[in-house]
Parts: C-alpha cells; sequence; structure tokens
C-alpha cells in the first residue's frame, strides 16, 4: 500500500478574540479543534458540513494561507507545518488552491492569460513565447478557448471563471489541489460541468483533490471517501458508499436524510435536529454535538469521544457506537 501523499494530525486554529483598550485576548473562536485525516495519491477526500463548522479555515491551514494554531500537515512524508513563507515556496509547487468566489479570487487589473500565467513566471524559467504557448494549452485542457487569453476576468461568466482559476492552479503541475466549495457560487447546470472537469482532469493528471462543500449530492458524485465535520472536528470518515449507504454517526444521519431523492416513489424519513449550532467561541463540553443528538447520553455531555477506527477505513467519534 502506498503512502499518503498528505498526512494531517490533530490540527488546530484558534482565533483570539481581543477586547478593551489594551486589546487583551478575552477569548478564542475555536474554528479547527484536532482535526486529522490523510489523503492518498490520485483520491479525492470530500469534506463536508454545515455553514461555520471549520471546513474552509481547514484547507486554509493547510497550506498555510493562515497559520494553524498547533497540530501537524506532512506532504509526501516531511512536515510542512512549521515552514516558514521562504520553505513553503517550492512546496507551493506541489498544493495549489481552488477558490470559492470565481470572480474575486481574480486579479481583475490582469487578463486571464497573465492570471494563469503568473504561477509560470513564479516557478519556471520560460520564454515568452514558451510561457504563452503553456497557458494556451491550459486553456485549452479546461475548455476555454484560447483567443480568450487577451480578455479581463468581468469579460467571463461564472463558470468561465472559475474554469481561469482551476487553470491557474494546474500551471505548476501540482499534486494536491484543495477545492474550496468550487461549485457552491454556480448555476446548477454549470455546476455539473465544472465538476465532471475536475474528475476528467484527476483521471489524466493523476490529481489528488481535498473536496471542501456542503451539497452532499456533489460530494458523492466526486469524493472516494468522506469526512464529515461539525464544529470544528471531525465525526465520521469512511470510503463514500459505505457512508452513504449505512451513516453511524448521528450528525451524518441528520445531513444525509436532507438530500433530496431523485425517484418520487422513494420516501426518506427526514431528521430535524432541535437548537441551533453552538457558538464556536464558547463550545460545549464533552460531544460538541451533544446539544442538538436525540440519542446523548450522561457520558455525551462530559466526555469529548475520539475518532477511532471501527472497520476497515471506518473511523466515528461517537460514545454508542
Amino acid at each position: 500500500m502506498s503512502a499518503p501523499l498528505l498526512e494531517v494530525k490533530d490540527l488546530k486554529k484558534h482565533f483570539p478574540i481581543r477586547a478593551g483598550l489594551f486589546q487583551q485576548v478575552v477569548g478564542h473562536v475555536y474554528a479547527v479543534d484536532g482535526v486529522s485525516f490523510s489523503i492518498m495519491p490520485r483520491e479525492t477526500l470530500g469534506l463536508v458540513g454545515e455553514s461555520g463548522c471549520g471546513k474552509s479555515t481547514t484547507g486554509k491551514a493547510i497550506i498555510k494561507l493562515i497559520e494553524p494554531s498547533s497540530g501537524e500537515v506532512s506532504l509526501n512524508g516531511r512536515r510542512i507545518d512549521g515552514f516558514d513563507r521562504a520553505a513553503m515556496r517550492p512546496v507551493r509547487r506541489q498544493l495549489q488552491f481552488i477558490f470559492q468566489d470565481p470572480y474575486s479570487s481574480l486579479n481583475q487589473r490582469l487578463t486571464a492569460g497573465a492570471i494563469v500565467a503568473e504561477p509560470l513566471r513564479n516557478f519556471e524559467s520560460l520564454s515568452s513565447a514558451a510561457r504563452r504557448s503553456r497557458v494556451a494549452e491550459l486553456f485549452g485542457r479546461v475548455g476555454l478557448r484560447p483567443e480568450q487569453m487577451d480578455r479581463y476576468p468581468h469579460e467571463f461568466s461564472g463558470g468561465q471563471r472559475q474554469r481561469i482559476g482551476i487553470a491557474r492552479a494546474l500551471a505548476p503541475n501540482p499534486a494536491l489541489i484543495i477545492c474550496d466549495e468550487p461549485v457552491s457560487a454556480l448555476d446548477v447546470s454549470v455546476q455539473a460541468q465544472v465538476i465532471n472537469l475536475l474528475v476528467d482532469l484527476q483521471r489524466e493528471l493523476l490529481l489528488s483533490y481535498l473536496f471542501i462543500a456542503h451539497d452532499l449530492a456533489v460530494v458523492e458524485h466526486i469524493s472516494h471517501r468522506v469526512a464529515v465535520m461539525y464544529l470544528g472536528r471531525i465525526v465520521e470518515l469512511a470510503d463514500r458508499r459505505t457512508l452513504f449507504a449505512t451513516p453511524l454517526h448521528p450528525y451524518t444521519e441528520a445531513l444525509l436524510s436532507a438530500v433530496p431523492v431523485p425517484d418520487p416513489k422513494t420516501r426518506r424519513k427526514r431528521i430535524i435536529l432541535g437548537g441551533d449550532v453552538p457558538s464556536p467561541i464558547n463550545p460545549p463540553p464533552g460531544c460538541h454535538f451533544h446539544t442538538r443528538c436525540p440519542y446523548a447520553e450522561a457520558r455525551c455531555r462530559v466526555e469529548a469521544p475520539a475518532l477511532r477506527e471501527i472497520g476497515p477505513g471506518r473511523h466515528v467519534a461517537c460514545h454508542l457506537r
């Protein structure tokens, strides 16, 4: 069995809350609170959960767009979490990011071709002609025409802008791309085109993805394994088919019960969770989900369950399993 391409151990990101005249730290936002997972070569790991659960923060902390508070991040067996900006520079060839908003993530003052060429300027020693030829090749690969290279981002549709973002991520030939809700801002028909493009690119270029999303139907289509996140922690991790067929954590059960079923004759019992998601500033003790869990016991209120393996490749953080 091959070694993991990316390995994350007990990753945490706590944002300080400052108040008063001297801006003293009076608390923290526990955005990511001990996340662990791995991604194998050529694999897509889906990371799902409600808005505000820490999915995007996890992706940005891995690639050090924001500095993690603690934990370990290893790429190809080498720890990178302690790297400074200079040490991270060569690593960024292997780790790329696709942002959620295909408009604000692009520099509006540059042409589309210049945006895609920027990583080539940073990492490759190419002549202007060779660089332009490479950009034209990347445009064709993501479904854009080379003659569109001289247009500006505002001249493209939302789906086309996201294709520019994908081409930019592909430019330095990465091994892993972190996709931060790359289709959530797009129309449904365009979403399918972009998802199919990502699947084709993975097959052709042998890529790995960390695919962050809240749309479970999209995650089911593209992912090999799925990690479910709640209030800064992963509560369940399993391969796609197993998780969607037999969810074990009560939160995963509730999430999947809300997914529309395409067959009108099939009825799915909807699980309605009581209460609101607790604040990440003051998360509840014990299991973070116990305030909304219909099966919570006394132990759940005081003891945080560890994410443990209960079967081959099957992990769950629940005292009842």
